[in-house]
């Protein structure tokens, strides 16, 4: 039988799953090191013993919710290539866009800035690799999460600050920039979450109290011992927060301009506090 066959067939079981069908080549292709067009080519040809217990395990893991860039244990993130697993969230292109737009708004040097929630370490990373003059210190509330930042800081060849805190709460400095996409998933959302997101990433990155509200809350209520005269703030929300969050900051930073920005798909997306 053609590999072309039975990726066709997997496909279709994936599909019954709940599944993204495309995650299949995405995942053998990886595992492989193929491009796109020698795999093309290569779903012309029989398939082996060998790449059918491949198929078959990459399959089993897809059905079972494991997100591919689990599976393949990396993910693609402005540029960079940062290893993930179970600890972290993968990286979306969305919060690509908050560090596009932090680092366009913001070409001085020498700027100091605090990475609230960093997972991965994605975007405190981003910037550092794009600002090698900023002084950037990436906190998270998860220990796990930031051994896997700091290993994916030593695998970059980037040097930053990383720190164990709930918030604000182990942090003494203040900032010229806090950013943070911080978790803003409403409980009441749950069924709105993709299975593999649900089965596999870590809730604690995902879900938040008060209607996902709970750590912007928190931020916007503690984040003025925290920075410097003319300091920002740059948020990823959550597609429907696009007034609840900037309502927040409004509160509590009457003085500055709130702003709301969509992204790439035309939703609700960024908040940034700013003069």
């Amino acid at each position: 039988m053609k590999l072309a066959q039975i990726f066709k067939d997997f496909e279709e079981k994936l599909i019954a799953q709940g599944e993204e069908a495309e995650s299949l080549s995405f995942v053998y292709r990886s595992l492989k090191n193929l491009s796109f067009t020698d795999f093309v080519f290569a779903l012309q040809r029989e398939v082996t013993d060998e790449e059918l217990q491949l198929i078959e395990d990459i399959y089993r893991k897809l059905a079972n919710h494991i997100p591919a860039q689990y599976i393949i244990g990396h993910a693609e993130f402005f540029g960079m290539k940062l290893k993930v697993d179970e600890r972290v969230l993968i990286p979306r292109p969305e919060t690509e866009e908050l560090v596009e737009l932090t680092l366009a708004e913001n070409p001085k040097e020498n700027l100091k800035v605090l990475d609230i929630g960093t997972g991965s370490g994605a975007i405190a990373l981003a910037l550092a690799k794009n600002r090698p003059d900023w002084t950037i210190t990436a906190a998270d509330i998860s220990q796990d999460a930031l051994d896997l930042a700091m290993e994916n800081a030593n695998k970059q060849g980037l040097t930053l600050s990383f720190i164990k805190s709930d918030c604000f709460s182990e942090i003494s400095s203040k900032y010229d920039i806090i950013v943070s996409n911080p978790p803003y998933i409403s409980r009441v959302d749950e069924a709105e979450v993709g299975l593999n997101v649900l089965h596999s990433e870590p809730h604690l990155a995902l879900f938040a109290d008060e209607d996902g509200l709970a750590i912007y809350r928190r931020i916007a209520e503690e984040s003025k011992d925290f920075l410097n005269d003319g300091g920002k703030i740059y948020l990823e929300i959550g597609y429907k927060q696009g007034q609840s969050v900037p309502a927040l900051f409004k509160e509590n930073f009457p003085e500055k301009r709130v702003r709301t920005l969509k992204d790439q798909f035309g939703q609700d997306r960024m908040v940034v506090i700013d003069d």
